[in-house]
């Protein structure tokens, strides 16, 4: 096994999550060095099955590849009770458990919390799941486009009387991660300080609304109706103009600019006598139409130069062919590429925090299924032979590259 050097090194996670959200938040504490064992079933994790955007890959497909990079694989049936023990030494050492099953899974698995706890009083177990561990909708599937339309999101942007638009990424599965990794993290320095460990429970739907405090806020404090206008305004609580325009070449972002020095720019006279905390708001549609009408008449470079000169807020809207080209996201090194064994030469999004002394690396790609149960097990104790036995009965199983 490769020595770890990030700042969780030391750390063991048990991730028998699937999907997007669990696997992510257990990506990212193995980016920071944290030893991540997925445990997953004999046949593979689901997520090995199922190919986002049709990306099947070689032996891996891409949505697997991108969300398991920096585990280890021990391909194990937790529904027999070979299994199950097998799952239970290994929590006994373990410092975070995490797990997004269907509520109720995990008890009928025997491994819930209260089961666990006792094995290890230390352990740091993360439960997520769409809508909480109780209440009506605890049934409900946790899917990241149904929280997207409950979470009220989509009505803080777009024309009024047209279908909302769903985020251009996965992005209550992407919160819950981070809300997860968070809780995580936090839970493991409580230990530190304390030595014990427990319960974190991460849910989709409160981590979505959580990240509206400032929207929500405005709402239930000030008042303010979540009002959308007959312009395509990016968002309902900002003056205008804000949002996407075209040019005559492509679109850019213009961000609530003071109107004077504005339409002096765009050459929009109506703008000149507005006053930015009145007019903006009152006079939102008329400045969204006379500002898409102005922009069309300049390519993207030439409107973006003449708005930085004057400081006023703007930015491209990349594909992400032009993303990857962009000169800060190069400086940054944001991608990082390295060599699969299966799945050739590899290039993803890399960490998104760095640390001077404890940088974050790519220690393995994405693990075949079972590549790794033999050196797990036998790491966590188990002779050969009960490893031998494990593997004859199909308790577990190894893949091989």
């Amino acid at each position: 096994m490769t020595k770890s050097t990030g700042i969780l090194s030391g750390y063991r996670v048990l991730d028998c999550s699937i999907a997007m959200a669990g696997p992510f938040a257990a990506q990212r504490l193995g980016d920071l060095g944290a030893d991540v064992v997925k445990i997953e079933p004999v046949t593979g994790e689901w997520q090995r099955h199922v190919s986002a955007g049709g990306a099947k890959g070689n032996r891996i497909n891409v949505s697997f590849l991108s969300l398991n990079r920096n585990k280890r694989s021990l391909a194990i049936d937790l529904k027999s009770p070979e299994g199950k023990a097998t799952l239970m030494d290994l929590v006994k050492d373990a410092d975070v458990f995490l797990q997004n099953y269907r509520p109720g899974v995990a008890a009928r698995l025997g491994v819930d919390y209260e089961t666990l706890a006792k094995l290890n009083p230390r352990l740091v177990y993360v439960s997520m799941s769409g809508y909480g561990e109780s209440g009506p909708y605890l049934n409900h599937p946790g899917q990241d486009l149904i929280l997207q339309g409950m979470s009220g999101a989509m009505l803080s942007a777009g024309r009024e009387g047209e279908a909302p638009t769903a985020a251009g990424q996965y992005l209550v599965d992407a919160v819950a991660a981070y809300t997860a990794f968070e809780g995580a993290l936090a839970a493991l320095l409580h230990r530190e300080r304390t030595g014990e460990g427990q319960l974190v429970q991460v849910n989709m739907l409160d981590a979505i609304t959580n990240i509206q405090m400032q929207e929500l806020s405005v709402f239930t404090v000030a008042g303010k109706p979540q009002a959308r206008s007959a312009e395509p305004h990016a968002h309902v609580y900002i003056r205008a103009p804000y949002g996407a325009f075209a040019t005559s070449d492509g679109y850019i972002i213009v961000a609530f600019p003071p109107l004077k020095p504005f339409g002096e720019i765009i050459g929009e006279p109506s703008f000149l006598t507005m006053d930015d905390e009145t007019d903006s708001w009152a006079q939102r549609d008329h400045i969204f139409a006379r500002t898409r009408e102005r922009l069309v008449t300049k390519t993207s470079a030439e409107w973006l130069a003449l708005f930085r000169a004057a400081d006023i807020w703007c930015g491209p809207v990349y594909g992400y062919d032009e993303l990857l080209k962009d000169e800060q996201i190069l400086h940054n090194k944001t991608f990082v590429e390295y060599d699969h064994p299966t799945e050739g030469h590899i290039k993803t999004p890399g960490f998104p925090i760095r640390f001077s002394k404890t940088p974050s690396r790519i220690e393995r790609g994405a693990p075949i299924t079972g590549e790794h149960t033999r050196e797990v097990l036998a790491e966590a104790g188990f002779s050969e032979d009960r490893i031998e036995k494990l593997l004859a009965s199909g308790v577990v199983s190894q893949g091989e590259l």
